[in-house]
């Protein structure tokens, strides 16, 4: 591949996903890490991207710091085609009759959208418009979920969700997280927190829906400990030290095709 092509594939891919890291563009190029390095400081030398370390942003989309999340209506642009493809790959893990618990999230509404379309199933959920999404065909069984209404993400949060949720037994949770690290998934809001932990004690196996950017950060509250996970469906390989954590921790790791 000639040097100028695999410059604009490099911002191509960086301005699809926001932000890639060295390791995934190292794998989607088929070139080394060290090609990969010097090709992202000539890029940004040239003003066509922007690095940090391990990886490179976009320049119309910077990422969030390590400690912060942006509002719900920013997340729900931001990387689009890349949530698409995990909601798509995440589609063909579920079968007819499966019930489900789904809780609130840019990605997880994308996958409402693709699983309407599947057999039906029994999906129970704290957020309104993955509800009115899954009912819509009128061939799957939901249960909305009800709550104090968080505003920006639109969702049913605190005690009555969390009593109501005790009431269901569950093969599968399908979540969404803030951040996930060697050690953790984690969310960045208390309340998020409590319904995804308490989605996880209630169902048999947990599947986790994340983008790249949510790998190798941190963030306040502890969802739950990678080993209690048990697939992870992302769009962006992770890095090899994120691959070894998540295989000692016996989670199935997922990648979605690119389209």
């Amino acid at each position: 591949m000639a040097l100028s092509s695999r410059h604009q594939d490099i911002v191509a891919l960086v301005a699809a996903a926001g932000e890639l890291t060295v390791e995934a563009l190292s794998d989607r190029l088929g070139v080394s890490r060290e090609t990969v390095r010097r090709d992202l400081a000539r890029l940004e030398s040239t003003g066509h991207l922007r690095r940090y370390h391990g990886g490179a942003r976009a320049l119309a989309a910077p990422g969030a710091e390590p400690d912060e999340e942006r509002p719900f209506a920013q997340r729900m642009v931001q990387n689009a085609a890349g949530k698409k493809r995990i909601a798509l790959a995440a589609r063909e893990l579920f079968g007819p009759e499966d019930s489900l618990f789904i809780d609130t999230g840019s990605t997880t509404i994308a996958f409402a959208e693709a699983l309407a379309t599947r057999p039906a199933l029994v999906a129970i959920t704290n957020a309104p418009r993955i509800a009115a999404t899954l009912a819509a065909t009128h061939t799957h069984k939901v249960f909305l979920l009800g709550g104090a209404y968080g505003a920006d993400a639109g969702e049913s949060l605190g005690p009555l969700a969390l009593e109501q949720i005790g009431k269901f037994r569950t093969r599968h949770a399908v979540l969404t997280i803030g951040a996930i690290d060697a050690h953790a998934v984690m969310d960045f809001d208390l309340q998020e927190a409590e319904v995804a932990k308490a989605m996880i004690e209630r169902a048999d196996r947990v599947t986790v829906l994340a983008d790249h950017s949510k790998f190798e950060r941190g963030a306040v509250f502890e969802v739950a400990p990678l080993a209690r996970i048990d697939r992870l469906v992302t769009d962006v390989p992770p890095s090899e030290a994120m691959r070894r954590a998540l295989n000692e921790a016996g989670v199935e790791l997922i990648v979605a095709d690119a389209e």
